[in-house]
């Protein structure tokens, strides 16, 4: 089994093709592996170092947007997990036209190449925010979507020509939709990493208004192994959701992010949200679908918490450079 993964040296990429190439996922101990990415800020040679000298493992530097660079790699691979994209709402705020055309025409790239290459099976890893904000119980794989910022349209309309290469072209395609990750390698401009390395420094950090948002929040190796599953038994232009089970306001995570480096509140921020509508109050998804094919979350927020700040205490040689790079970039 060849499997191609583009955006591999992200954060959620990675700690996939680590995984699997340490014998993680059964019946998947001998993959060959080809990560494929453009190594943008959030790309990091580093996140695979544990793999580097793996005889299976191979790395293709590479734009999901450009066609020929998909042609020189996919032939040969027997699947493509697509984890590549844009990510992060605040810079979708301030600069929508790049995750346009990463998100929807690099995933149509993506899939477009498959097709040539008659790649036999494409996971399309997607985002719960497509769904927009919901007041109360959990949204299932057929509700409506109500993208409400430029990341998650954007995001939206790659779900969707992912369903339509399944229904047009016949592909095995099948996209999986997560709640909000943590974990070890996570780049320090989402919120667990950046608080808890502005704690661990004894910086401040910003709360918006009084913390009321909700997320549910699923541990990485948790949305991997889900993963996994979907890229095994899920059905072709079907959709999967993903998640930890763990519902937390704002406010609620930055007291467990404060308990555990040992801060109090006068190390918040309280501050105006700037994203207006673009912010979601609430999301919850219903991952029962994905149940039936065996997944369920293993790891307790707690458990999962204390692993992840462990690891930033343990490796400032990886995140400080990040962090100086990007005040510089900034300034």
């Amino acid at each position: 089994m060849r499997i191609l993964v583009t955006g591999g040296a992200g954060f959620i990429g990675s700690h996939y093709v680590r995984t699997l190439l340490a014998g993680g996922y059964p019946g998947f101990e001998d993959a060959e592996v080809t990560v494929f990415d453009k190594l943008t800020y959030a790309g990091n040679l580093a996140n695979l170092a544990a793999v580097a000298d793996n005889p299976r493992y191979r790395f293709v530097q590479g734009d999901i947007c450009s066609a020929e660079d998909l042609d020189a790699v996919l032939p040969g691979h027997d699947a493509v997990v697509h984890f590549a994209a844009e990510s992060h709402v605040d810079r979708s705020i301030t600069g929508a036209a790049g995750f346009v055309l990463t998100n929807v025409l690099g995933a149509q790239q993506v899939f477009e190449s498959a097709l040539r290459a008659e790649v036999g099976r494409v996971v399309h890893v997607s985002t719960d925010e497509v769904y927009g904000s919901i007041d109360e119980g959990s949204w299932t794989e057929d509700h409506i979507l109500e993208p409400n910022s430029p990341y998650s349209a954007s995001k939206a309309g790659s779900d969707l020509i992912a369903r339509a290469y399944a229904k047009t072209y016949g592909m095995n395609i099948s996209i999986t939709r997560c709640s909000n990750n943590y974990g070890p390698y996570h780049f320090p401009e989402k919120v667990i990493p950046l608080f808890v390395t502005n704690l661990l420094d004894g910086h401040k950090v910003p709360l918006y208004g009084e913390g009321a948002n909700v997320r549910d929040w699923l541990f990485v190796d948790d949305h991997c192994r889900g993963i996994q599953l979907v890229l095994e038994k899920g059905r072709p232009g079907e959709y999967y959701n993903i998640g930890g089970g763990r519902e937390l306001s704002n406010r609620e995570l930055t007291e467990k992010l404060l308990e555990a480096t040992e801060r109090d509140w006068s190390y918040v921020d309280h501050i105006v949200d700037p994203r207006g509508g673009g912010h979601d109050l609430r999301y919850s998804v219903d991952y029962s679908k994905t149940g039936e094919l065996g997944y369920a979350p293993r790891m307790s927020f707690e458990d999962g918490l204390a692993l992840t700040v462990q690891w930033y205490r343990d490796n400032r040689a990886w995140w400080e450079p990040l962090k100086a790079a990007a005040a510089t970039a900034r300034a």
